[in-house]
């Protein structure tokens, strides 16, 4: 299985780039974000309390988020690959993840790690809050998630690097473009195997 992990700071465009992915590779994608987004709709007790730290900008403890995934990954081995958007987000994330792939024999083929100045994060983030009515997508919470972003999430490049994984992708551009160069990249794991 073709498994993709797309990273990057809130804003950097993985959820445009993650639909592009899924149709090229016809790969399932697995967002934690939208998973815990559902809960809070449906008014459910993780909703309630994966709310309480996304509305302040916060993330959502790892143990939630690897228990929503877990039963994710029962779900979707039928899929040619999955890929993963917004997830891991933590060092702690990213080594579950390999343990829960390994549960079924899989891996994490390439992490694709989307590179955007924080100024042009903000600016898109701000944007989509005007466009989406997303309440998590105001000046003070944005600023917060990117500092979390940096502290916890950042050390993921090197986990990923350190593995020969991460291919550091420029995020500004083009949705075409941007994509164009990420496709590159998947496409040079066919190459080797």
């Amino acid at each position: 299985m073709l498994n993709i992990i797309l990273f990057g700071a809130p804003g950097s465009g993985k959820g445009t780039q993650s639909e592009k992915l899924i149709e090229r590779y016809e790969l399932k994608h697995i967002s934690t974000g939208e998973l815990c987004r559902e809960e809070i709709r449906e008014g459910t007790a993780l909703g309630a309390v994966a709310d309480s730290y996304i509305s302040k900008g916060h993330l959502v403890p790892d143990d939630i988020v690897i228990g929503l995934l877990e039963d994710q990954l029962k779900r979707c081995c039928t899929k040619p690959g999955l890929i993963f958007d917004g997830f891991p987000r933590t060092l702690v994330q990213g080594e579950a993840l390999d343990q829960m792939l390994a549960k079924y024999n899989e891996r994490v083929s390439i992490v694709l790690s989307l590179e955007v100045d924080e100024d042009e994060l903000i600016q898109r983030l701000l944007k989509r809050g005007e466009m989406s009515g997303r309440s998590d997508d105001n000046l003070e919470v944005i600023e917060s998630r990117l500092r979390v972003y940096h502290e916890l999430s950042a050390p993921l490049k090197e986990f990923y690097r350190n593995q020969g994984k991460l291919v550091e992708i420029e995020g500004v551009g083009s949705v075409d473009d941007i994509f164009a160069s990420m496709a590159s990249a998947v496409d040079q794991l066919f190459v080797k195997a």
